[in-house]
């Protein structure tokens, strides 16, 4: 990056830079014409002069010039015009002029516009791919949100800035350079005035601006540095409230807001005082206009055209003065602006952009083994962690890392897997020093695995798939406008010096899966084996049954979930275990739903809160009304309120009532023993229901009699219930029927999960077991009738949520590892990858990992850091640091007999 951002954008924009200048200096002409032509119509037609008689005419674009060297003269006599035709016709010229003078501002305009734009998306880029070449160790001291700020919103007046960088000085300085000849032509003193207020304005503004551009430096670095806590606040929300440090945050951001507050403050001040006194000096110079033109007119030394002229003229010189000098301000502005960006993103070691360059395919010659040659590697405080290993890692060999002290296995596993450079030593691959290897080596020979996990937003596969996009391996299919729209997009990314690479191509290389030779349905295998081997599978089906999918955005899945549905009925009537669910049925009660849920018949777009739009409207309970249930609801709930105050009232917050009954708890056993206690009052016939009473009706709502098991619920009333579903329905007006989407066997419910739309009913709460037995039924049938694959389908189009927010830690350990394992690679670098998870299931995913790795035919090696070292018995070698050396190494049963150390550790 150049020093200045001046030479950047000269460096970068040279030829369109020229080429504008070259514009500019053509639209000169007619900008200076146009200061001539007033006086010429106010001294011509309009006043008389050169038409003393009534039939005199003069001659209208009449020239005469001499060509140098060949001294040859060319004149043109012009058209001989009346007076009358001789204001019409300069008029004329003067509106042409305007027309031209705009003509070449909108090219000019549009011009430095096209070429801000491309420069920003240039420099925008840049500041990226510097970021992706950053060295490890200067990754690890940046902060995510600061970055974004600088490129996103810092480099943003760099785009303005570039098309003015020389046009605008040009342009301005040129503008006002004609009209100060102008003034100068017409009268020298009058010139002489105008000179000298130029010359302070252009003294003094830009240094009194000098305070603001520093200013503006203080206010841009602490907004960025505000930006890096509020983004350290929300990264860390967790350990706020576990330490309450909520306040000593709330002060931390008070204290910054409040010295961003300072420093705008005095940058207001400073900047209206310069704008005043700017202003000033501008209105001061027509004064001296009028006041030493006029008295030169009264005297006859200047005539009045000469004098509106000059007025006119000076006119069209503040402008220009004004935006010359706020040019300036602008310059030294995005100049240190560019100065923070290029202290931030010029880094030492920053990676040569040749190991990054396009590569499809990747080959290289077999028998390259990695290595490592007197490795020494240190941590960021500078202490030595890995201190002068060797270790060759053999094709096919698994190789188990444990640390007896410090964290020299963790260290040199980084060292591996490219996060951590030597500070002596060689990592090799054959007889290459790995740092020296295009990524497209490395990157697809060698894959790592560590604590630390990042996710990019988008699906579970996309994330998956996120390790076998190297490069694109299809081309799109483009035509008509697509294609045209493709092709102008490749021409304005060479422009703007970015990569032509097409985001929508077919990235996903099949031929690197793990599994298979190369073909597309290879990708699914591997994919599917690598979920097995992670113990993720059931994970990615429950977040498939947890989605609510629109049936709109694929048909033929959801009409395949009314047949899986179908078909798990028939199952359970077959088998006779069809009280497992009890399903929606049109006519009939559902006792283990909700009384709302029987109402309605139907699944609600949103929760039935209080304050939910179904149960704020009036609409809904005067349709209750009309349909005879709000006087019954009313009772209900009371009698509900009642129980739950007798029996519960005393209950401490956390007792294992409230787990069960999750709509309710303790705050509202409170609340309903508040109503209760309100005196009830005679109501006239057109009351409107008080809060109390809507209240018991929403109790009412919630009410599931083999929940609660009061009794209250008569077989006469859930007759009511069922007969009234149309009829209510109905009463409800058409923005509140919106809110309620009906069942129908035969339909899919889209605002219902995946589980609900296939169970299609309620869990039976008479059965304990049920739920186990429902899921293997389900299983079975879904297996049957090849909707697993699908339902698996559905759960890897998860959308897992920035970072991976959505899914739980341990689902984010193991998405980590199958990501790896399903892309191919020679060496599998595991540096303890799986924590938190207890000893046994990491013995079981390990186990998993490894035979799923044999399963490879290109004998991959395997390398594993491991926090349970007993684990190391699946291994063919064990390497045990102490202190950043190997103490020992040899296999499992060697160091068993031999190594007291590694024996008490595994004991």
């Amino acid at each position: 990056m150049q020093k200045t951002l001046l030479r950047y954008i000269w460096t970068h924009t040279r030829p369109q830079q020229v080429w504008i200048l070259l514009v500019v200096a053509a639209s000169m002409i007619p900008y200076f014409l146009a200061f001539d032509l007033p006086k010429q119509i106010i001294n011509g037609p309009i006043q008389g002069q050169g038409f003393e008689d009534l039939d005199a005419k003069q001659a209208f674009l009449d020239f005469s010039f001499t060509i140098p060297l060949i001294n040859q003269t060319i004149s043109f006599d012009g058209f001989p015009l009346e007076r009358m035709q001789t204001l019409v016709a300069l008029s004329g010229v003067f509106l042409l002029l305007v027309i031209i003078n705009g003509a070449f501002k909108y090219y000019i305009n549009t011009y430095k516009g096209r070429l801000g734009e491309r420069l920003l998306r240039r420099i925008r880029f840049e500041l990226v791919d510097r970021v992706l070449r950053f060295p490890p160790r200067h990754a690890k001291t940046l902060n995510g949100a600061e970055i974004a700020s600088m490129i996103k919103d810092e480099v943003e007046p760099f785009g303005g800035f570039t098309g003015d960088a020389f046009v605008q000085p040009a342009l301005l300085g040129g503008q006002a350079l004609m009209a100060l000849f102008f003034i100068i032509l017409q009268n020298f003193w009058l010139g002489m005035v105008a000179a000298f207020m130029v010359a302070i304005q252009v003294v003094i503004i830009p240094k009194m601006r000098r305070r603001l551009i520093e200013l503006g430096r203080q206010r841009q670095i602490t907004a960025r540095r505000l930006a890096g806590k509020v983004n350290e606040v929300v990264e860390g929300l967790g350990t706020i409230h576990a330490y309450d440090t909520s306040n000593f945050e709330r002060a931390d951001v008070a204290h910054r807001l409040g010295e961003i507050f300072r420093i705008r403050y005095d940058l207001y001040q400073w900047k209206f005082l310069v704008k005043f006194l700017n202003n000033f000096l501008s209105q001061l110079t027509p004064f001296l206009f009028y006041l030493i033109g006029g008295y030169l007119t009264l005297r006859g030394t200047l005539d009045v055209g000469q004098l509106v002229a000059v007025i006119n003229a000076y006119k069209d010189l503040p402008g220009p003065l004004k935006e010359l000098i706020d040019w300036d301000q602008a310059r030294q502005d995005v100049q240190v602006k560019y100065e923070q960006v290029f202290e931030n993103f010029e880094v030492e070691d920053l990676i040569d952009p040749q190991i990054h360059t396009l590569t499809p395919t990747s080959e290289r010659a077999k028998g390259d083994v990695l290595q490592a040659v007197a490795v020494s590697v240190n941590d960021d405080s500078g202490a030595k962690v890995v201190d002068h290993v060797t270790l060759k890692v053999e094709h096919g060999e698994t190789i188990a890392m444990v640390d007896h002290l410090g964290r020299g296995a963790e260290a040199m596993a980084e060292a591996f897997g490219r996060l951590a450079w030597p500070s002596s030593g060689r990592i090799c691959l054959g007889d290459n020093d790995i740092r020296e290897l295009p990524e497209s080596v490395t990157g697809r020979h060698i894959s790592y695995v560590s604590t630390e996990s990042y996710f990019f937003h988008g699906s579970l596969k996309d994330n998956l798939l996120y390790g076998l996009k190297h490069a694109p391996v299809q081309k799109p299919d483009y035509s008509g406008k697509e294609a045209r729209q493709r092709q102008w997009e490749i021409r304005e990314a060479k422009k703007a010096g970015n990569p032509h690479l097409d985001i929508n191509a077919g990235w996903v290389d099949y031929g690197h899966a793990a599994l298979g030779n190369g073909a597309k349905r290879d990708v699914k295998k591997s994919l599917l084996a690598a979920l097995d081997a992670v113990q993720m599978r059931d994970d990615v089906l429950e977040l498939a049954l947890h989605s609510i999918i629109d049936p709109n955005d694929d048909p033929e899945f959801t009409a395949r979930v009314i047949e899986m549905r179908h078909a798990l009925r028939e199952r359970m009537n077959e088998l006779g275990v069809e009280t497992l669910v009890t399903p929606f049925e049109p006519h009939e009660y559902n006792g283990d739903a909700s009384i709302a849920e029987n109402l309605l018949f139907g699944a609600t777009r949103e929760p039935l809160t209080r304050d939910s739009e179904l149960l704020s409207s009036e609409h809904f309970y005067v349709a209750l009304s009309k349909v005879g249930l709000q006087k019954p609801f009313i009772d209900i709930g009371k009698t509900v309120a009642k129980n739950l105050v007798e029996i519960f009232g005393g209950l401490p917050a956390d007792h294992p009532f409230f787990r069960q009954v999750t709509t309710l708890s303790a705050e509202d056993i409170s609340y309903y023993q508040s109503l209760l206690q309100r005196k009830s009052e005679p109501k006239p016939a057109n009351f409107r229901l008080s809060d109390a009473d809507k209240a018991f009706i929403r109790l009412t709502l919630e009410y599931v009699e083999p929940r609660y098991r009061l009794g209250i619920l008569t077989s006469e009333l859930q007759e009511k219930i069922v007969g009234s579903r149309e009829m209510f329905y109905i009463e409800l007006p058409a923005h509140l029927r919106e809110l309620v989407e009906r069942y129908d066997p035969d339909k899919y419910v889209s605002v219902a999960t995946l589980r609900e739309n296939i169970v299609f009913g309620k869990l039976s709460n008479r059965n304990a077991e049920g739920l186990t037995e429902l899921r293997a039924l389900a299983g079975a049938v879904s297996r049957e009738l090849g909707f697993a694959d699908e339902l698996l389908k559905a759960g890897l189009e998860f959308d897992i949520g920035a970072g991976g927010r959505r899914l739980t830690p341990v689902q984010r350990r193991k998405l980590n590892l199958a990501r790896a394992l399903i892309r191919r690679s020679d060496y599998y670098i595991f540096n303890k990858p799986l924590p938190g998870l207890e000893k046994h299931a990491q013995e079981e995913i390990v186990q998993n990992v490894l035979a799923f790795l044999r399963q490879q035919e290109n004998d991959p090696a395997v390398i594993w850091v491991l926090s349970n070292i007993s684990l190391s018995r699946l291994f063919d070698r064990v390497v045990m640091f102490d202190g950043g050396a190997i103490l020992e190494e040899g296999s499992y049963e060697t160091l068993q007999q031999e190594s007291g150390t590694f024996k008490a550790l595994v004991a």
